[in-house]
């Protein structure tokens, strides 16, 4: 399977999975507010029931009247606040607040006597029940003199806390996701680096003995007394060796704690542009900052910086096609070294900015996919830096790597 297949797979199913996420709580906000809109409509029949009951009692004076059926019906509401108020303003009943108000079984007295003590905070109380927007129950006098009184109530506590239960669901689950995200990630960052790590130490016991074996037919050779043309032949191919016991010390260091020398980064660039700008095509132009420019120190291991460079040069050389620009530029930056590596190649799209990181991914049809990859643990993971795209267009992309400032 080609190696973007799986990034698009891999971001479909993080698209697909957010659009169900968002179904399921969407689903859960819905059924919750719909039973709380049923609850609520409960709660006010209750309400109703309950001032039908005092307007009955007060209309019926008989002495047939069951008055334990009314007060049974009236005791039954254990959970609605609400306050019976007359048109003159003043408090007649209280019930549910959990305030220290009488029980219901209390008498009158007791009651009146509760709401003379406690008015200043009753008063605040019926306030704040004229302000929640439930529109009272009217009663109307049971002697047709016009008087009325007012059942304010606002809901149940078990109703509040019904509608704050998506919410509170939708943190939970958020957080465990998180969690779980966070736990998850990790354990992968730790298998892919075990396995890169083992897959770069056996590519450098692997390049070890044909290097071994090149360099002894090269000796070889020389023994032959080649002419001027053949001898400049060998000396490349030596070079070219040693490039590859370069190769094989870098992939040897991979997972080992590498050694940080105080270093100019002028120099090391320079030693970059070099060897590449040797082995790029002619009509690629390198326009790099002079190496003898006030020295910008940072502490590195040269082998493994120098690694960096070149995989970002060699990707700036594939981009352009063999023809255009490559430019390095070196600045201070909030205490930070920083390396610009720009191109004039046919750039990279934003959503890809992140995704060029990870393992495996590539544009070529050739490669591993592991360049840009082994540039980012080595930024960031031995040296403490940052490695980022700092921008890019159909007309180029700059790369900028930042690394600790150390002063001259």
């Amino acid at each position: 399977m080609n190696i973007m297949d799986i990034y698009k797979r891999k971001s479909r199913w993080k698209l697909y999975l957010g659009m169900i996420g968002l179904l399921i709580i969407s689903l859960s906000f819905w059924y919750t507010n719909n039973l709380v809109r049923k609850l609520a409509k409960e709660e006010e029949n209750k309400v109703r029931i309950w001032s039908s009951a005092l307007t009955f009692m007060q209309k019926n004076t008989s002495e047939d009247l069951d008055l334990d059926l009314i007060s049974l019906i009236q005791n039954t509401n254990k959970t609605i606040p609400l306050m019976l108020v007359n048109d003159r303003g003043t408090i007649d009943d209280i019930r549910n607040f959990n305030i220290g108000e009488p029980s219901d079984t209390a008498s009158i007295q007791v009651l009146q006597t509760y709401i003379k003590k406690n008015k200043v905070m009753l008063e605040e109380i019926l306030n704040d029940l004229k302000a929640s927007g439930n529109p009272p129950i009217v009663i109307e006098s049971a002697d047709n003199s016009g008087d009325k009184q007012y059942i304010y109530y606002k809901h149940s506590t078990l109703l509040n806390s019904l509608k704050y239960y998506p919410y509170i669901q939708f943190l939970l689950i958020s957080a465990f996701i998180l969690l779980a995200y966070i736990g998850f990630s990790s354990s992968r960052k730790a298998e892919q680096n075990r396995v890169w790590v083992g897959m770069a130490k056996e590519t450098a016991h692997q390049l070890g003995t044909p290097i071994s074996a090149i360099i002894a037919w090269i000796e070889h050779l020389k023994q032959f007394s080649p002419d001027e043309v053949t001898t400049e032949i060998l000396y490349e191919l030596r070079n070219d060796v040693s490039k590859l016991e370069l190769v094989a010390d870098r992939f040897s260091k991979i997972g080992a704690e590498p050694e940080f020398t105080k270093s100019n980064l002028y120099e090391l660039l320079e030693r970059s542009r070099q060897y590449m700008q040797r082995r790029a095509p002619r009509k690629v132009n390198f326009e790099f900052p002079n190496p003898q420019l006030t020295p910008i120190y940072a502490n590195v291991n040269e082998h493994l910086l120098e690694w960096v460079f070149e995989n970002l040069l060699r990707n700036s050389l594939d981009a352009m096609g063999g023809e255009g620009v490559i430019s390095g530029n070196i600045y201070i930056e909030n205490n930070f070294a920083c390396i610009d590596l720009s191109d004039t190649g046919k750039g990279i799209p934003p959503s890809k900015f992140k995704t060029v990181f990870e393992p495996g991914y590539s544009t070529k049809l050739r490669g591993w996919g592991l360049g840009l990859s082994l540039a980012h643990r080595i930024i960031n993971f031995y040296h403490k830096g940052k490695i980022f795209v700092k921008k890019s267009s159909p007309e180029g992309t700059v790369f900028t790597i930042k690394l600790p400032l150390v002063n001259g």
